[in-house]
């Protein structure tokens, strides 16, 4: 019995510890403007003949970081991704400063990052109503075809291959063109 018990220990803390990894790891970029991610990638996307999908969130949402590791991981995805999507991390985050920013911050206001974040949320069409993660779908000219709320992606304590699926090949550019 005291082994099992050592076991069922050791299995919790090996878990907690792979899933405090998975959480710790960062794939937002806090420290660019958010609307010249966007551009840059919409000028992209159009010499490609792309769309681009904006996931919004920050390294504070564990289901952001979670789907980035799941796109990631799931070839099947990744690969429709690749072949039709500029794909970007937009963070929001107007409250919060990285170590560069601090002293970017002696120049710039947190007045100035703020409206820096509403212009993005105005360029998206303020998708945060449907909350974090939320993926924008913008056509090769930065205008926006979909807002997609990430709950509908989602089941049990992960996301769904098939809905997954669903949403990126409904919004691939021959889909939406026909």
């Amino acid at each position: 019995m005291k082994n099992r018990v050592m076991v069922l220990l050791i299995s919790t803390v090996l878990a907690t510890a792979v899933n405090a990894q998975t959480t710790s790891k960062k794939v937002y970029n806090e420290d660019i403007n958010p609307v010249e991610q966007i551009d840059q990638a919409v000028a992209k996307a159009k010499a490609e003949g792309k769309y681009v999908v904006c996931q919004v969130g920050g390294n504070w949402c564990p289901w952001c970081l979670l789907f980035a590791d799941y796109i990631t991981n799931d070839s099947t995805i990744s690969k429709i991704i690749d072949d039709n999507f500029v794909y970007i991390h937009v963070n929001y985050n107007p409250s919060k400063s990285s170590s560069k920013q601090l002293q970017a911050d002696k120049q710039n206001t947190l007045a100035e990052k703020v409206k820096r974040a509403e212009n993005m949320m105005r360029r998206l069409n303020n998708p945060a109503r449907f909350g974090f993660p939320v993926f924008v779908v913008l056509d090769e000219e930065g205008k926006v075809l979909h807002i997609q709320d990430s709950s509908y992606l989602e089941e049990g304590k992960g996301y769904n291959h098939d809905k997954v699926m669903r949403f990126f090949k409904n919004w691939t550019p021959k889909a939406v063109k026909g």
